[in-house]
């Protein structure tokens, strides 16, 4: 510009095609940069089972899921995994959806109301919480913005990052028989689709597992606890007990049944 200015020119002449060029320099100006994030390729990975008895290689592959990059990259569940509890030799093993904040809390899965839930169901059925082996499909809690108590249902890429964790305690302990509780679990375990009243009353088949699915216990508080439903649950209870050959009484089997 100082030539122009030595000359005695004070104006410069754009035609319509160059204040377009300008307009649209300074519109792109105004723009806030736009920060794209890099595509992250889902980790795959194997479980490894090392170890002796069934102590040592549960023990081996809770180590495994603290560490559990397929869970950890989604960037959607939070630090603490929650492990699973119980007997390894049980021939019974329940399977929820994933821990909650009193389970993230406590360190172990099923405690709070729906644990204490459990655990009476487990009392009706005349064994208790260390009779069987406990466990969720995922392994660390749901996160959520300004989390407090507040809990959701994992997602079925949370589900299927922690599936190969599951799979692996199933094959170290060898239940005889699956309880899956919510229909939750049933997605990410089988692959089921519906309501848990479509897939409850019926055996699955998991692994060569005879699998059932039931209500989870939360859905009893949520409920209110009617007795109908109570009965819906007792009574696949009802079926894992003869499936187990457990003894079953009549008063047992009389559980929440309309009075005469």
């Amino acid at each position: 510009m100082k030539a122009e200015d030595a000359r005695g020119l004070n104006h410069v002449f754009l035609d319509q095609e160059a204040r377009n060029g300008l307009r649209e320099l300074m519109l792109r100006a105004r723009q806030p940069a736009v920060k794209t994030k890099a595509s992250v390729r889902p980790v795959t990975a194997a479980v490894e089972i090392h170890g002796g008895g069934k102590v040592e290689r549960l023990e081996n592959l809770r180590k495994q899921a603290e560490g559990w990059q397929a869970a950890i990259q989604l960037g959607t569940l939070r630090e603490k995994m929650v492990f699973a509890t119980g007997n390894p030799d049980a021939e019974l093993m329940l399977v929820g959806e994933a821990p909650g904040y009193n389970e993230e809390k406590e360190g172990e899965p099923f405690v709070g109301p729906a644990g204490q839930k459990l655990n009476d169901i487990l009392r009706a059925m005349g064994v208790r919480r260390e009779d069987v082996y406990i466990s969720n499909l995922v392994k660390f809690r749901p996160a959520m913005p300004r989390q407090t108590t507040n809990n959701r249902k994992p997602t079925p890429e949370e589900m299927a990052a922690c599936l190969p964790l599951v799979m692996a305690e199933i094959s170290i302990v060898q239940p005889k028989c699956i309880i899956a509780m919510g229909g939750t679990a049933a997605e990410g375990l089988m692959g089921l689709e519906g309501t848990v009243g479509s897939m409850r009353e019926k055996w699955h088949d998991l692994k060569g597992i005879p699998t059932r699915v039931t209500y989870h216990p939360s859905y009893l508080l949520q409920s209110g606890a009617s007795n109908q439903v109570k009965r819906f649950l007792w009574e696949d209870m009802l079926a894992v007990m003869e499936r187990l050959q457990m003894p079953v009484s009549e008063k047992q089997r009389a559980f929440f049944l309309p009075k005469a």
